[in-house]
Formats: structure tokens, sequence, C-alpha cells
């Protein structure tokens, strides 16, 4: 197994699991294939009928592998929802992912739903008062 570093989409608040990612490539594969379909249907080459058939096939896998991702998470959610919190929040790495390495979430760039943007109804999810960062103690800022 390759372990190059690779681009990891970030979203404030929340730590993502590989379920994304294997989303995201099932929809670019089959943004692929749909190209390419395009192509063969302005000029008639089977080369490219041929490739979008293949790129659909390997989207197929790729939503297989999603989908048994996808259990895996509402599996634990089920298990140990306490555990899933911690997970989703950073605190701890996702059980089905390479655990070594891990650094936690950066909560040092996390706003207050109601004390920074003015939700109101948010006020049980506010974050103000949580502890410093713990990912740049670790490893420095983001």
């Amino acid at each position: 197994m390759s372990h190059d570093a690779v681009w990891v989409r970030s979203v404030t608040g929340i730590q993502m699991h590989h379920t994304t990612d294997l989303q995201d490539a099932g929809r670019f594969l089959v943004n692929a294939a749909m190209a390419l379909r395009a192509a063969y249907v302005r000029t008639g080459d089977d080369r490219y009928s041929s490739l979008a058939a293949q790129l659909k096939a390997v989207a197929v896998k790729a939503r297989m592998l999603e989908t048994q991702a996808r259990a895996s998470l509402h599996g634990l959610h089920a298990a140990d929802p306490e555990q899933f919190v911690r997970c989703r929040e950073g605190e701890d790495p996702w059980p089905d992912e390479i655990q070594a390495g891990f650094v936690p979430r950066h909560t040092c760039r996390d706003q207050c739903l109601y004390h920074d943007h003015d939700v109101l109804n948010a006020i049980m999810q506010c974050t103000c008062g949580q502890s410093p960062c713990r990912a740049c103690a670790i490893g420095g800022t983001p």
C-alpha cells in the first residue's frame, strides 16, 4: 500500500470519513463516462464508447465500495454512538482508516453558529468554550 500524501477535503467542524472520497470517485467516474459517451455520439469513434463502458464498470465497483464503507460507518454509529461523535469531531481516527500518525482535527478555526453567525436555534451547539486546538499543539498551525 502506498502512503503518498493526498488532498483531503476539509469541512470546518467535522472530520470526513473516506465514504466521502468514494462518493467523489463514483461521481467523477460517471461524469467522465458521460463525457466520453458524448464524444462518441459526436464522432462515432468506437474507442470513446469502449472507454466509456470501462469507466462505467469501474464506477459500479466504486459505488459498491462506497456502500460497504457507508455500512461500516452506520455500524459504528449503531454500536458506539459516543465513539462515532468523537471520530466525527476529529478527536479520534475513524476505526476503519489508518490509525498510525493520526492528528486530531484542527478546531482553531471553528466558529460558533450561535455567537459568530447569529443562528438563534443553535444555542445548544455553542462551541465557544471548547478546549484549545489539540492539532496545533501536536503538529503546528494548519
